[in-house]
C-alpha cells in the first residue's frame, strides 16, 4: 500500500459508508481490483478509516446528540448486539475478508431491498424522528445490524432495512443507521487497531490517516447528497446495482 491506494479507498469508504452498497465490502473489492493483497493490515485499515465517515455523522448532527440523553440510551442498547457478537465472533468475522464473500452478500442483500421495497406502503410507516424511535425498536434494529459483521451485508443496508421493516419511515431509518454508527464503529476501529497494533509500522499510522481524512471529508458530501436523494426516490436502486456488481465480480473477476 501507498499514500495514492490510501487515497482511493479512504475515497471508497466516504462514498459507500451510508450508501446501503457495504462500504468495507466496496473496499475490498477495489483492494481486489488495486492489486493489493488482504494481508492483516489491509483489513485493521479498512475498518479503521471508518472512524473518519463516523465523526462526520458527529460534526453533522453534533446539535440532535447533544439535546436528546435518551437518543444516545438507545443508540447503546441497539450497539449491544453487534458489540456482544463482535467480541466473541472476531477472529471468525476476519476469515470472511474475501472477495468472493462480498459478492455473494452484495446480491443477496440487493435482493432483500427489492422484496422489502415490493411491499413498502407509506402509510405503514409512522415514525419519522429518531427522538421517537422506542428502545425496544432500538434493540432489534442493532440485531440487524449484528448481521452486517459479513463483509458485503452493508452496516447501513441492514439497520435502514431493520428500521422499514419495525415502521420508521425511509428518512429515519436512514438517520437512526447513520447514529447507529456511532458507539458501533468507534468501538469497532479501537479494538481492531489495539488487537493488531503490533503489526504497525510508522508509513501504517500515516496511510490510517490519510484515508481517514479522506473518508471524513468524502462522507459530509455524501450525506447530504443521499438524504437529498432517499426523500424523493426508493431504495430500488440500490438494490438493483448491488446485484450487478456482486454478479460483475462473480462472474468477470474473481
Amino acid at each position: 500500500m501507498d499514500i495514492f491506494d490510501a487515497v482511493i479507498l479512504g475515497i471508497v469508504e466516504g462514498i459507500t459508508e451510508f450508501l446501503p452498497i457495504s462500504s468495507t465490502g466496496h473496499m475490498i473489492l477495489s483492494a481486489k481490483l488495486m492489486g493489493l493483497e488482504q494481508t492483516q493490515f489491509l483489513k485493521t485499515f479498512e475498518v479503521a478509516i471508518q472512524l473518519g465517515s463516523i465523526l462526520a455523522i458527529v460534526v453533522m448532527y453534533f446539535k440532535k446528540l447533544l439535546d436528546s440523553r435518551a437518543l444516545w440510551f438507545k443508540l447503546l442498547i441497539g450497539f449491544v448486539p453487534t458489540g456482544i457478537l463482535g467480541l466473541t465472533l472476531y477472529k471468525s468475522i476476519k476469515g470472511f475478508f474475501s472477495p468472493s464473500v462480498v459478492a455473494y452478500m452484495l446480491i443477496v442483500g440487493g435482493a432483500v431491498f427489492l422484496l422489502v421495497e415490493k411491499f413498502y406502503r407509506c402509510e405503514d410507516y409512522r415514525i419519522e424522528k429518531v427522538e421517537d424511535v422506542s428502545y425496544k425498536q432500538a434493540f432489534l434494529i442493532g440485531l440487524f445490524q449484528s448481521l452486517a459483521m459479513i463483509p458485503g451485508t452493508s452496516r447501513s443496508g441492514s439497520t435502514i432495512i431493520g428500521g422499514l421493516l419495525l415502521g420508521l419511515s425511509r428518512k429515519c431509518s436512514a438517520e437512526f443507521s447513520f447514529l447507529l454508527a456511532i458507539p458501533t464503529m468507534f468501538a469497532a476501529t479501537f479494538y481492531d487497531v489495539y488487537k493488531n497494533h503490533s503489526l504497525f509500522q510508522s508509513s501504517h499510522m500515516e496511510y490510517l490517516l490519510i484515508g481517514g481524512v479522506v473518508a471524513f471529508l468524502t462522507s459530509l458530501v455524501v450525506i447530504k447528497m443521499f438524504m437529498k436523494f432517499i426523500s424523493a426516490f426508493t431504495y430500488v436502486g440500490f438494490g438493483i446495482y448491488r446485484i450487478l456488481i456482486g454478479g460483475i465480480f462473480l462472474l468477470w473477476v474473481l
